[in-house]
């Protein structure tokens, strides 16, 4: 189920000598809307006792974006583990149903000061329980 819906302005800088936007750029399209949703409902990104970590991400690029337009990012949410959830995001171009790039990242919970795991939020972890029901 959708969780949160991101929109990002392409900007010229996004562009690599091939004239569409640089494959690393994708991901920092994924980073914002994560950190827009965690930040809206009350977790935000600044690493205190415990912060969400990503230990694996990934993309499909499927067509390539240009300069100028938004991106639009639709962000998903897997069921939580102990520690840890699976996020999983789709890029289209504002206004078109086309699908730009696919993508994942595994965000586990973790305890600063040693970086091990720990669990997720309770209340985080019942907003998770819920999504798609």
């Amino acid at each position: 189920m959708m969780v949160h819906q991101s929109l990002v302005p392409i900007r010229w800088g996004d562009m690599d000598a091939y004239r569409h936007v640089n494959n690393t750029v994708y991901f920092r399209y994924m980073e914002q809307a994560r950190v827009e949703y965690l930040e809206r409902i009350g977790y935000a990104i600044v690493p205190q006792d415990t912060a969400p970590v990503i230990i694996n991400a990934s993309c499909t690029f499927l067509l390539p974006l240009t300069y100028p337009g938004n991106v639009e990012v639709m962000m998903f949410f897997g069921a939580p583990g102990r520690s840890s959830f699976l996020s999983s995001y789709e890029i289209r171009l504002q206004g078109d149903d086309t699908l730009y790039a696919t993508g994942e990242a595994k965000i586990v919970w973790t305890d600063v000061a040693s970086g091990r795991s720990v669990m997720i939020p309770e209340d985080l972890r019942q907003r998770l329980s819920t999504i798609g029901k």
